[in-house]
Protein backbone atom coordinates (compact mmCIF):
# COMPACT_ATOMS: atom_id res chain seq x y z
CA UNK A 1 0.00 0.00 0.00
CA UNK A 2 2.79 2.32 0.88
CA UNK A 3 4.07 1.66 -2.54
CA UNK A 4 1.20 2.58 -4.54
CA UNK A 5 1.06 5.59 -2.41
CA UNK A 6 4.47 6.70 -3.36
CA UNK A 7 3.73 5.81 -6.93
CA UNK A 8 0.06 7.29 -6.97
CA UNK A 9 1.39 10.81 -5.62
CA UNK A 10 4.45 11.01 -8.36
CA UNK A 11 2.02 10.02 -11.56
CA UNK A 12 -0.92 12.53 -10.43
CA UNK A 13 2.07 15.25 -9.74
CA UNK A 14 3.98 14.50 -13.22
CA UNK A 15 0.25 13.66 -15.58
CA UNK A 16 -1.78 15.80 -13.40
CA UNK A 17 -4.79 13.28 -12.80
CA UNK A 18 -5.20 10.42 -10.02
CA UNK A 19 -3.69 7.28 -10.46
CA UNK A 20 -6.24 4.74 -10.19
CA UNK A 21 -5.40 0.93 -9.33
CA UNK A 22 -6.05 0.09 -12.88
CA UNK A 23 -3.35 2.91 -14.13
CA UNK A 24 -0.97 1.33 -11.50
CA UNK A 25 -1.58 -2.25 -12.37
CA UNK A 26 -1.03 -1.08 -16.07
CA UNK A 27 2.67 0.36 -15.27
CA UNK A 28 3.13 -2.92 -13.78
CA UNK A 29 2.74 -4.82 -16.92
CA UNK A 30 5.01 -2.67 -18.84
CA UNK A 31 8.15 -1.73 -18.72
CA UNK A 32 8.65 -2.08 -14.74
CA UNK A 33 8.03 -0.04 -12.24
CA UNK A 34 11.59 0.74 -11.48
CA UNK A 35 12.08 1.75 -15.31
CA UNK A 36 9.61 4.21 -14.86
CA UNK A 37 10.40 5.61 -10.88
CA UNK A 38 13.63 5.28 -10.68
CA UNK A 39 13.71 6.54 -7.02
CA UNK A 40 12.75 3.43 -6.20
CA UNK A 41 15.79 1.55 -7.04
CA UNK A 42 17.88 3.20 -4.45
CA UNK A 43 15.02 1.44 -2.35
CA UNK A 44 12.99 3.64 -0.12
CA UNK A 45 14.79 5.01 3.44
CA UNK A 46 13.18 6.12 6.57
CA UNK A 47 14.21 9.57 6.92
CA UNK A 48 15.09 11.18 10.42
CA UNK A 49 12.24 13.01 12.13
CA UNK A 50 12.43 16.17 10.54
CA UNK A 51 9.40 19.12 10.59
CA UNK A 52 8.71 20.07 6.63
CA UNK A 53 6.14 22.34 5.79
CA UNK A 54 4.64 22.63 2.70
CA UNK A 55 3.25 26.12 1.80
CA UNK A 56 1.58 25.30 -1.89
CA UNK A 57 -1.63 26.57 -3.11
CA UNK A 58 -2.35 23.58 -5.60
CA UNK A 59 -4.13 21.34 -3.70
CA UNK A 60 -3.48 18.13 -5.87
CA UNK A 61 0.28 18.96 -5.51
CA UNK A 62 0.00 19.70 -1.93
CA UNK A 63 -1.51 16.49 -0.81
CA UNK A 64 0.38 14.41 -3.17
CA UNK A 65 3.53 15.87 -2.04
CA UNK A 66 2.33 15.66 1.98
CA UNK A 67 1.79 11.79 1.19
CA UNK A 68 5.18 11.18 -0.18
CA UNK A 69 7.02 13.13 2.41
CA UNK A 70 5.03 11.54 5.27
CA UNK A 71 5.65 8.27 3.62
CA UNK A 72 9.86 9.24 3.89
CA UNK A 73 9.65 9.49 7.89
CA UNK A 74 8.81 13.23 7.71
CA UNK A 75 6.43 15.30 10.14
CA UNK A 76 4.65 17.44 7.71
CA UNK A 77 2.26 20.67 8.00
CA UNK A 78 0.70 22.20 4.74
CA UNK A 79 -0.92 25.43 4.21
CA UNK A 80 -2.86 26.87 0.64
CA UNK A 81 -2.72 30.01 1.30
CA UNK A 82 0.07 32.57 1.97
CA UNK A 83 -1.58 33.83 4.92
CA UNK A 84 -2.07 30.37 6.21
CA UNK A 85 1.84 29.92 5.66
CA UNK A 86 2.49 32.92 7.19
CA UNK A 87 0.82 32.33 10.45
CA UNK A 88 2.27 28.51 10.74
CA UNK A 89 5.64 29.98 10.46
CA UNK A 90 5.15 32.45 12.89
CA UNK A 91 3.55 29.95 15.54
CA UNK A 92 5.66 26.91 15.15
CA UNK A 93 9.29 25.79 14.02
CA UNK A 94 10.06 23.89 10.97
CA UNK A 95 13.67 22.22 9.74
CA UNK A 96 12.56 23.30 5.78
CA UNK A 97 9.72 25.05 4.33
CA UNK A 98 8.94 23.73 0.70
CA UNK A 99 7.47 27.34 -0.39
CA UNK A 100 5.60 28.06 -3.45
CA UNK A 101 5.81 31.96 -4.97
CA UNK A 102 2.63 32.59 -6.22
CA UNK A 103 0.00 32.31 -3.00
CA UNK A 104 -3.33 33.90 -2.62
CA UNK A 105 -3.12 36.46 0.41
CA UNK A 106 0.57 36.68 0.61
CA UNK A 107 3.37 35.98 -2.02
CA UNK A 108 6.01 33.65 -1.19
CA UNK A 109 8.89 36.32 -1.82
CA UNK A 110 6.97 38.26 0.67
CA UNK A 111 6.58 35.25 2.98
CA UNK A 112 10.41 33.96 2.63
CA UNK A 113 11.66 37.82 3.32
CA UNK A 114 9.79 37.91 6.54
CA UNK A 115 11.28 34.71 8.24
CA UNK A 116 14.73 35.60 6.89
CA UNK A 117 14.61 38.79 9.15
CA UNK A 118 13.39 37.25 12.04
CA UNK A 119 14.79 33.44 11.78
CA UNK A 120 18.40 32.17 9.25
CA UNK A 121 18.05 28.75 10.58
CA UNK A 122 14.85 27.47 8.85
CA UNK A 123 15.89 25.90 5.41
CA UNK A 124 13.67 26.99 2.27
CA UNK A 125 13.26 25.09 -1.02
CA UNK A 126 11.32 27.22 -3.35
CA UNK A 127 9.29 25.11 -5.61
CA UNK A 128 7.27 27.33 -8.75
CA UNK A 129 5.99 27.46 -12.11
CA UNK A 130 8.28 30.19 -12.05
CA UNK A 131 11.14 29.93 -14.53
CA UNK A 132 13.52 32.37 -15.25
CA UNK A 133 16.97 33.28 -14.61
CA UNK A 134 15.68 36.36 -12.73
CA UNK A 135 13.32 34.67 -10.83
CA UNK A 136 15.60 32.15 -9.57
CA UNK A 137 18.60 34.98 -8.59
CA UNK A 138 15.64 37.01 -6.78
CA UNK A 139 14.55 34.09 -4.61
CA UNK A 140 17.64 32.95 -4.07
CA UNK A 141 19.08 36.20 -3.23
CA UNK A 142 15.76 37.01 -0.63
CA UNK A 143 17.47 33.75 1.12
CA UNK A 144 16.04 30.63 -0.35
CA UNK A 145 18.38 27.53 0.03
CA UNK A 146 17.18 25.60 -3.42
CA UNK A 147 14.72 26.82 -6.18
CA UNK A 148 13.28 23.87 -8.17
CA UNK A 149 11.20 24.95 -10.85
CA UNK A 150 7.42 22.96 -11.76
CA UNK A 151 6.73 20.35 -13.21
CA UNK A 152 9.41 18.70 -10.89
CA UNK A 153 10.57 15.06 -10.30
CA UNK A 154 9.63 13.44 -6.90
CA UNK A 155 12.98 11.65 -6.93
CA UNK A 156 14.92 14.93 -7.24
CA UNK A 157 12.67 16.72 -5.17
CA UNK A 158 13.26 14.15 -2.45
CA UNK A 159 17.13 14.43 -2.94
CA UNK A 160 17.23 17.36 -2.68
CA UNK A 161 15.26 17.92 1.00
CA UNK A 162 18.20 15.07 2.00
CA UNK A 163 20.92 17.22 0.62
CA UNK A 164 19.75 20.52 2.43
CA UNK A 165 19.00 18.50 5.60
CA UNK A 166 22.13 16.77 6.13
CA UNK A 167 24.12 20.06 5.15
CA UNK A 168 21.76 22.55 6.90
CA UNK A 169 23.01 26.25 7.05
CA UNK A 170 26.90 25.48 7.05
CA UNK A 171 27.85 28.18 9.11
CA UNK A 172 25.42 27.51 11.72
CA UNK A 173 26.74 23.98 12.41
CA UNK A 174 29.06 23.85 14.99
CA UNK A 175 28.78 27.15 16.71
CA UNK A 176 25.52 29.22 17.98
CA UNK A 177 25.71 32.94 18.90
CA UNK A 178 23.71 36.01 20.53
CA UNK A 179 24.55 38.79 21.85
CA UNK A 180 28.03 37.71 24.38
CA UNK A 181 26.73 34.51 24.62
CA UNK A 182 28.31 31.53 22.43
CA UNK A 183 27.48 27.84 22.28
CA UNK A 184 30.07 25.19 20.95
CA UNK A 185 27.81 22.45 19.82
CA UNK A 186 30.56 20.09 19.26
CA UNK A 187 32.31 20.47 23.07
CA UNK A 188 28.52 21.09 24.42
CA UNK A 189 30.32 23.98 25.76
CA UNK A 190 28.07 27.17 26.34
CA UNK A 191 30.22 30.53 27.81
CA UNK A 192 28.61 34.34 28.40
CA UNK A 193 31.24 36.89 27.88
CA UNK A 194 34.33 34.40 27.52
CA UNK A 195 32.97 32.50 30.90
CA UNK A 196 32.28 29.04 31.19
CA UNK A 197 28.99 28.07 32.17
CA UNK A 198 27.55 25.06 34.09
CA UNK A 199 25.06 23.61 32.52
CA UNK A 200 23.56 20.25 32.93
CA UNK A 201 23.12 18.50 29.50
CA UNK A 202 19.27 19.51 29.40
CA UNK A 203 19.91 23.57 30.37
CA UNK A 204 22.44 22.82 27.34
CA UNK A 205 19.85 21.67 25.02
CA UNK A 206 17.39 24.13 26.45
CA UNK A 207 19.72 27.33 25.77
CA UNK A 208 20.90 26.16 22.25
CA UNK A 209 17.07 25.72 21.60
CA UNK A 210 16.13 29.46 22.17
CA UNK A 211 19.46 30.60 20.59
CA UNK A 212 18.66 28.88 17.31
CA UNK A 213 14.90 30.37 17.45
CA UNK A 214 16.57 33.41 18.99
CA UNK A 215 13.38 36.84 18.78
CA UNK A 216 10.57 34.43 19.11
CA UNK A 217 8.25 32.97 21.54
CA UNK A 218 8.84 29.53 22.85
CA UNK A 219 5.97 27.88 24.51
CA UNK A 220 6.48 25.24 26.99
CA UNK A 221 4.51 22.66 24.66
CA UNK A 222 7.13 23.15 21.88
CA UNK A 223 10.03 22.39 24.32
CA UNK A 224 8.43 19.46 25.46
CA UNK A 225 7.48 18.19 22.07
CA UNK A 226 11.24 18.75 20.55
CA UNK A 227 13.32 18.28 23.96
CA UNK A 228 11.63 15.64 25.52
CA UNK A 229 9.88 14.21 22.57
CA UNK A 230 6.59 14.48 24.25
CA UNK A 231 3.89 15.00 21.39
CA UNK A 232 0.73 14.06 23.36
CA UNK A 233 1.31 16.27 26.71
CA UNK A 234 -0.32 13.26 28.87
CA UNK A 235 2.07 13.86 31.07
CA UNK A 236 2.15 17.73 31.25
CA UNK A 237 5.98 18.99 31.76
CA UNK A 238 5.18 22.46 32.51
CA UNK A 239 6.01 22.33 35.71
CA UNK A 240 9.41 20.34 34.99
CA UNK A 241 10.15 22.96 32.05
CA UNK A 242 10.02 25.84 34.03
CA UNK A 243 12.31 24.25 37.48
CA UNK A 244 14.94 24.13 34.12
CA UNK A 245 14.48 27.53 32.94
CA UNK A 246 14.74 28.92 36.35
CA UNK A 247 17.99 27.27 37.21
CA UNK A 248 19.07 28.14 33.70
CA UNK A 249 18.26 31.87 33.83
CA UNK A 250 20.15 32.20 37.15
CA UNK A 251 23.23 30.72 35.66
CA UNK A 252 22.79 32.45 32.30
CA UNK A 253 21.78 35.94 33.72
CA UNK A 254 22.63 36.34 37.21
CA UNK A 255 26.09 37.52 37.07
CA UNK A 256 25.43 39.53 33.94
CA UNK A 257 23.83 43.57 33.88
CA UNK A 258 21.68 42.45 30.55
CA UNK A 259 19.09 39.82 31.30
CA UNK A 260 18.90 37.73 28.15
CA UNK A 261 16.18 35.14 28.82
CA UNK A 262 12.67 36.22 29.74
CA UNK A 263 9.25 34.48 30.69
CA UNK A 264 6.14 35.86 28.85
CA UNK A 265 3.27 34.92 31.05
CA UNK A 266 0.60 32.67 29.22
CA UNK A 267 2.81 32.60 26.39
CA UNK A 268 6.08 31.09 27.27
CA UNK A 269 9.99 32.31 26.86
CA UNK A 270 12.34 33.89 24.67
CA UNK A 271 15.75 34.91 24.22
CA UNK A 272 16.25 38.66 23.66
CA UNK A 273 18.22 41.77 24.34
CA UNK A 274 16.49 43.83 27.00
CA UNK A 275 15.22 46.86 25.30
CA UNK A 276 17.22 50.38 26.06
Amino acid sequence: MFIYQILSAQYSISHGIKATPLIFDNMKKSSGIRQLFPFLRHGIKTSVMHKILIIEDEIKIAHSLCQVLEGEGYAVSSAVTGEEGFFLINTDIFDLVILDLMLPGRSGLEILEALRRRDTQTLVLILTARDTVEDRVIGLDCGADDYMIKPFAVSELLARLRVLLRRGRSEQIFRLQFADLDLDLVAREARRNGHVLELTAKEFDILAYLVRHQGRFISRGMIARDLWQETTRATPLDNVIDVHMARLRRKVDKDFPEKLLHTIRGVGFIIKKEEP
